[in-house]
């Protein structure tokens, strides 16, 4: 199970993540889906540590 609770990120004065949470069940699967500069690769770097807070 992954089960993330108010997750934030800025790069300096801009925030680019604000209280995101998230639980995935095992066995399920999610998409993040989003316009070009949404923040998708960002959440899935945070979410997997190669961007840490």
């Amino acid at each position: 199970m992954l089960a993330i609770e108010n997750l934030n990120k800025s790069f300096g004065a801009l925030q680019v993540s604000h209280n995101i949470s998230l639980t995935v069940a095992p066995g399920q699967c999610h998409a993040v889906i989003g316009p070009n500069g949404a923040g998708k690769t960002t959440l899935i770097h945070q979410i997997s540590g190669v961007l840490l807070q």
